[in-house]
C-alpha cells in the first residue's frame, strides 16, 4: 500500500501525480475540514506551474496577481519586477482545493485521523488505536515532526507570526501587485494580498528579540510598527481579522534532509528541505519534491535515490537564501546592501531568480 501521512500541498500533489499513474493512494491528513495555517502563501511561477501539470488552475481560485517586490528598510523601500508572475492564496484555499482534486483522482482521502507514531517498518499508529501498514509511505507533515520519524534537524531560533488585515483603501491600493519584505531590528515581515481582499502578514522575529518585546503579537506589532514608517502606514486604521495569530516556533530553516532511512520512507515538502521564508518559494519546493517523489514511486525508484535528487535540485537555492538573508539581516551589512539595491533594483529580481528550483530541474 502506499500511504501519504499529511494533506497538505505536499502530500495532496503527490496523491495526485501517483493516483493519475494509476497507483493506489491512501492519504490521511489530521485536519478533518479547512484551517489557516502559517505560510506567507505566495504561489511563485513554479508553483503555479506544477499545480497546472496536476490538471489544477491557481489562477481559477482567485488569488490576487502579484507581480513586484518592495524591500522596506526603516524609512526606504526599493521596487523591482519579479522574474514572473506570482500569486497571493491562502492555504484554507488552495489546500482544499488540491485535496478535491486528489480525491476526485482517485486518491482515498481520509481527514479527521491523527498520527500518534511512525513505527520502523512503516505502520502508522493513529489516534484511536488504528494501525495502517505501508510498503511505500510519503512523509508529508510539513513543520510538525512525526513521532517516530523526527527529522534530523537543529531547531532554528527565530518565532514565527501570521495574520490577516483588512487594509484601508488607499494602502490595499498600494500593496496590490506587490509582496513586500519589510526588515527590522531583530526580523523581517512579509506583507501582501491574499484573495477576498485581505492580507498576509507574516513576520519572523528572533526569540531573545521577542521575549525583550514582552513575548507577545501585540509588542511584536508596535515594534515593527516603530521600526518601519512604511508598515506603520499599511496598518494604519487596519482590522486585523483574525482574533489570535497563528504562531510556530523553532523551525529549522536551512535544513535539506541527508540522514539514511528506511527504503520505503519518502520525505516531502518542510520534512525534506526548508527553504528561508523570505524567498516565498516554500510551496514550490512542497510541489517540486511531490513530483519527484511521485516519479520515484512510480518508476520503482527507492527513497534514497529521491532525496539524493532532491538534495541535489533544491541544496543550492537554500543556501543561496540563507546567505541573502544574512546579508540583509546583519545590522552592518545590510543598510549597505539596501543602498546596493537602490541603485541597482535588477538585483532583487536576481535574488528571487536564484532562489528558485533551476528550470532544467523541475520534474
Amino acid at each position: 500500500m502506499i500511504l501519504i501521512a499529511g494533506g497538505g500541498l505536499a502530500g495532496a500533489a503527490a496523491g495526485v501525480a501517483l493516483a493519475q499513474a494509476g497507483r493506489a493512494v491512501t492519504l490521511i491528513e489530521r485536519q478533518a475540514g479547512p484551517v489557516d495555517k502559517i505560510c506567507g502563501e505566495f504561489l511563485s511561477g513554479e508553483a503555479a506551474s506544477s499545480l497546472r501539470a496536476l490538471g489544477l488552475e491557481p489562477a481559477a481560485l482567485g488569488g490576487a496577481r502579484i507581480s513586484h517586490v518592495r524591500l522596506v528598510r526603516g524609512a526606504r523601500s526599493v521596487r523591482a519586477r519579479l522574474p514572473f508572475l506570482g500569486l497571493g492564496l491562502s492555504r484554507r484555499v488552495l489546500d482544499e482545493a488540491l485535496l478535491a482534486h486528489a480525491a476526485q483522482a482517485g486518491v482515498q482521502v481520509r481527514r479527521g485521523c491523527a498520527i500518534r507514531q511512525v513505527e520502523p517498518d512503516l505502520t502508522l499508529a493513529l489516534d484511536g488505536g488504528e494501525r495502517v501498514a505501508a510498503e511505500i509511505l510519503l512523509l508529508a507533515t510539513g513543520k510538525h515532526e512525526a513521532r517516530g520519524a523526527a527529522r534530523a534537524a537543529v531547531p532554528g531560533r527565530m518565532v514565527g507570526f501570521k495574520s490577516y488585515f483588512r487594509l484601508r483603501p488607499g494602502q490595499q491600493a498600494a500593496l496590490a501587485g506587490h509582496v513586500e519584505l519589510v526588515m527590522f531590528p531583530g526580523g523581517y515581515a512579509g506583507l501582501q494580498m491574499v484573495e477576498g481582499q485581505a492580507a498576509n502578514l507574516c513576520a519572523l522575529v528572533t526569540a531573545p528579540r521577542l521575549k525583550r518585546l514582552g513575548g507577545s503579537w501585540a509588542g511584536l506589532l508596535d515594534h515593527m510598527r516603530q521600526s518601519s514608517p512604511h508598515l506603520a502606514a499599511r496598518l494604519e486604521g487596519a482590522e486585523d481579522l483574525r482574533e489570535t495569530p497563528l504562531t510556530i516556533a523553532r523551525v529549522p530553516y536551512g535544513f535539506v534532509h541527508k540522514a539514511a532511512g528506511p527504503a520505503g520512507l519518502f520525505r516531502l515538502g518542510d520534512q525534506a528541505a526548508v527553504i528561508p521564508s523570505f524567498t516565498g518559494d516554500g510551496m514550490a519546493i512542497a510541489l517540486h519534491s511531490a513530483a519527484l517523489a511521485a516519479r520515484h514511486v512510480i518508476d520503482g525508484r527507492d527513497a534514497s535515490a529521491y532525496h539524493a535528487r532532491l538534495r541535489a535540485d533544491v541544496a543550492g537555492q537554500i543556501n543561496r537564501a540563507g546567505a541573502l538573508l544574512g546579508l540583509l539581516g546583519n545590522p552592518v551589512s545590510g543598510p549597505v546592501a539596501f543602498t546596493l539595491a537602490q541603485a541597482w533594483p535588477a538585483a532583487l529580481a536576481m535574488g528571487a531568480a536564484l532562489t528558485r528550483v533551476p528550470e532544467e530541474r523541475r520534474v
